[in-house]
């Protein structure tokens, strides 16, 4: 049988795929035709056959789940950028990269997968179900507070909303959602990541001047740049984490340099956010001191793990100074586990281990953590 160049070529390149079995029915026919006319291609073949012969039989050709995982956060403890990103930035330059690789893996049905997002709103927790579609829109339009206030485009449509608020502000990108619905899942995902990137990039150009630019995040709540992006890594690793258990997915904690920059700012607000629960009337008044000699009360709060330490937080007023002195009370949480309490994953009446002291104060710590959580 004579055969052209061109199809020797071709029939060539299959033998790869016809030694392992993978070709299609038709093409293995026709291999099996050429390897009968052609010595070369068949001695070829031969060796490719035995080398196969040599892979352990019961070896699994597919990639452990958590690889991904793996090689991400070694890259992300090694890398050297070519423009250094602020530190302030690092750790949402990480959990967006995290969460855009998460992305690429999921098909069109796992973008419809519900994916029930929690919060502790005043005195109790609530949920909402969305998609992952729905989570991710609620990142961009969040997201869009803090490139707004860098003068970047908002992913909103003008005249949609001029609330800062991110509740209302994922209302209302959720309502305007139908051009991604229409252009399927990459469309909202290249809108949300270019726009993660752009973000990223103008505070790496900008320097260390813009780390104080006041970002609004709804009525009373301003906050500056470097910490309204710590809040926006957190938030990004929250939700990524939902996309992930909604998918059955592994997903771990951000790299402890990253976890504890986020931990320990979460830790630094909590005496303003119980303060603030206190003239809401969702806390107990602060007990007077009768003996001028003594200290406010404290509280120790002690988180375990790499990107764990040991707090002092002050109970009746949040400027004072906190210390051993009048501690009235400790708690010991897990650093996960402290997360997901301030992210509104975990209720503060299901936190049992680790008390110790005023069960009041540390009730309403608990709580105050919880507060810290929104939609």
């Amino acid at each position: 049988m004579n055969i052209d160049s061109d199809a020797h070529a071709r029939l060539q390149r299959l033998l790869g795929a016809w030694a392992l079995s993978a070709c299609s029915s038709d093409e293995a026919a026709e291999v099996d035709a050429h390897l009968a006319e052609c010595g070369d291609c068949s001695r070829e073949a031969g060796q490719l056959r035995s080398a196969i012969g040599l892979l352990h039989p019961h070896m699994d050709l597919d990639l452990p789940p958590t690889l991904r995982a793996e090689v991400i956060g070694a890259c992300l403890g090694a890398r050297s950028p070519q423009v250094a990103v602020p530190d302030y930035a690092e750790p949402y330059d990480a959990e967006a990269a995290r969460l855009d690789a998460l992305l690429t893996d999921l098909d069109d049905s796992e973008w419809a997968a519900q994916v029930k997002l929690e919060w502790f709103d005043g005195g109790d927790s609530t949920s909402r179900e969305t998609s992952v579609a729905g989570v991710l829109g609620h990142l961009l339009a969040v997201d869009g507070t803090v490139s707004a206030s860098l003068g970047l485009p908002d992913p909103l449509k003008p005249g949609t909303t001029s609330s800062t608020d991110p509740k209302d502000r994922t209302e209302a990108l959720w309502e305007q959602s139908e051009p991604f619905a229409e252009s399927g899942p990459d469309a909202l995902r290249d809108t949300w990541r270019d726009h993660a990137y752009e973000l990223i990039r103008t505070c790496a150009f900008s320097g260390k001047g813009i780390a104080d630019i006041a970002v609004p995040y709804g009525e009373g709540v301003v906050l500056p740049l470097r910490l309204a992006l710590l809040d926006r890594a957190f938030e990004t690793w929250i939700h990524a984490t939902d996309i992930a258990d909604a998918v059955d997915y592994p997903y771990p904690p951000p790299v402890p340099a990253h976890l504890r920059t986020l931990v320990g700012v979460a830790v630094q607000m909590l005496p303003s956010i119980l303060a603030a629960r206190r003239q809401a009337g969702l806390a107990s008044p602060p007990l007077p001191t009768l003996d001028p000699a003594l200290a406010p009360r404290s509280l120790r709060l002690t988180i375990e793990g790499e990107s764990g330490g040991d707090w002092y937080l002050p109970v009746d007023d949040p400027t004072s100074t906190a210390g051993p002195d009048n501690c009235v009370g400790q708690v010991v949480l897990d650093e996960v586990e402290f997360c997901r309490l301030s992210a509104g994953r975990l209720r503060p009446q299901d936190v049992a281990a680790g008390q110790e002291g005023d069960r009041v104060a540390l009730n309403e710590l608990l709580y105050a953590m919880a507060s810290m959580s929104r939609l």
